[in-house]
């Protein structure tokens, strides 16, 4: 079975959710995506064994694998397209947590492309179509996407310290399981 790249976005909510209660519809709903887009993206998450069952929540992920998948395959799985100038929200490097990291250029930061966004950008394809208002919902999804995004698309130095800031955060998430 091939993973999509809406698994990922599927298992790094999953990540955010730690063992708290949920539902295939309150993921749906968070995530922007049907249930069974959510349903079939967990099935493939098992398959791959990055996430597994468990007895308190339906699924969880497997921080290991999941850390394992983002720093190596990621962006050779799912690379970005890169597109002109749009609104939408920031992303990569240009934003938090990583934007105070760098010494921001004249040259447009990368957005996820959305109608509403707030600025102006380089077209950066988000894993999956409803990422921009999903992350609207959870700020602890949308940095996890910033720091995939950032290991997606970014020069070395970007992907060294996002990927450090991965690893930080998903220990954090396993500490509690």
């Amino acid at each position: 079975m091939v993973l999509k790249p809406q698994d990922i976005v599927v298992a790094l909510k999953l990540v955010v959710l730690r063992e708290r209660k949920w539902t295939y519809a309150q993921l749906a709903y968070e995530l922007g995506m049907s249930q069974a887009e959510v349903h079939a993206g967990i099935k493939r998450l098992l398959a791959a064994g990055i996430v597994m069952k468990d007895s308190l929540v339906p699924v969880r992920p497997v921080n290991q694998a999941l850390e394992e998948f983002l720093i190596h395959e990621i962006r050779y799985a799912f690379p970005p397209v890169r597109g002109g100038i749009t609104r939408g929200v920031v992303t990569s490097s240009s934003a938090p947590p990583l934007a105070k990291k760098f010494i921001q250029s004249e040259d447009f930061p990368s957005v996820w492309p959305d109608p509403e966004g707030s600025v102006r950008g380089q077209e950066f394809s988000p894993l999956y179509r409803s990422v921009p208002k999903a992350v609207q919902l959870d700020q602890q999804l949308y940095e996890l996407l910033v720091l995939v995004d950032a290991i997606r698309g970014g020069r070395a130095r970007e992907r060294e310290i996002a990927i450090k800031e991965l690893k930080i955060r998903l220990e954090r998430s396993a500490s509690t399981h």
